[in-house]
């Protein structure tokens, strides 16, 4: 039994599966204004669906994993569970994430939960091996969840501060996307998929990934005029965070590059994205009282 939880969470990409989870949380707080029963609820739910969308992912995926140094340890390239156990576990997954989304919040919650899952399985994952542009569509998965959240804690999918939100989300996924690729743009290569590292030299993939973080930047600290957040305080902590993350991926701009500078580049726009919601979630927290 042991084993098998350690393979469902592998299978399931728990860290990413974490992180949708968390943008979905704060979708809902910044919707409701609160944390209560509701709110461990669609955490849940989403949190099983996007294990079960990951190891649906991993189940079609299984090929090209084997190839890479990266990726050769998951639990199907490695033998550990078979391609038919990982499918059933991820339709499993998938059927209980969504079922609890659906009793608890009804059929638009459920809805948006499961477009996700369609979204990545269904588009970017083919996507990925016809072009190497397939991030950009792509990171629609990204803003799904924090509307997923969002209408489950009482919102309106057309509020304006709820689009600016997702607009950050979207934007936020392509560097974090093409940060990970000159990590490991080789291995993409070595396993079929059309990779950028074969069309863009590393400097100008760094440079280019250093626009997409300017990008992510100004949306960032655009958010508060569509009306989400209203203290003066919330604006100077974006600001500082802006700032930080762009002094801490400054190195992607040098001649001479290494894994170290793409590797603190990923750390730091990951530690960008949390902060980012923490701020955001804390702000309307005190905002309600």
């Amino acid at each position: 039994m042991k084993n098998w939880i350690k393979i469902s969470l592998e299978l399931g990409k728990v860290r990413i599966s974490g992180l949708v989870t968390l943008s979905t949380a704060t979708g809902f707080i910044l919707a409701s204004g609160h944390i209560n029963g509701q709110t461990l609820i669609v955490m849940l739910g989403i949190f099983i669906l996007a294990m079960g969308s990951a190891a649906m992912n991993q189940f079609q995926e299984r090929h090209m994993d084997a190839r890479m140094q990266r990726t050769r340890t998951r639990p199907i390239p490695s033998g550990r569970v078979s391609a038919s156990q990982a499918l059933f576990l991820a339709f499993l997954f998938m059927i209980i994430g969504s079922g609890i989304l659906w009793l608890a919040f009804g059929w638009l919650v459920a809805g948006l939960g499961i477009l996700t899952a369609i979204w990545y399985n269904g588009i970017y994952t083919p996507l990925k091996r016809v072009t190497p542009f397939a991030v950009v569509p792509g990171a629609v998965i990204g803003a799904l969840p924090p509307a997923v959240g969002w209408t489950a804690g009482g919102g309106n999918l057309m509020e304006p501060q709820l689009w600016a939100l997702l607009f950050f989300f979207f934007i936020w996924q392509i560097p974090h996307f093409w940060l990970l690729l000159l990590h490991f743009g080789k291995d993409y290569e070595e396993a079929g998929f059309p990779s950028l590292t074969a069309k863009f030299s590393p400097p100008q993939l760094a440079r280019i990934t250093y626009m997409w973080i300017l990008a992510t930047s100004l949306v960032c600290i655009s958010i508060p005029l569509f009306g989400l957040g209203s203290s003066p305080l919330l604006f100077i902590a974006l600001v500082g965070l802006v700032i930080w993350l762009n002094w801490s991926s400054r190195l992607l701009l040098q001649r001479s590059l290494s894994a170290r500078s793409f590797s603190l580049a990923f750390r730091g726009i990951n530690i960008f994205l949390l902060l980012v919601m923490v701020i955001f979630t804390l702000d309307r927290l005190l905002m309600t009282g």
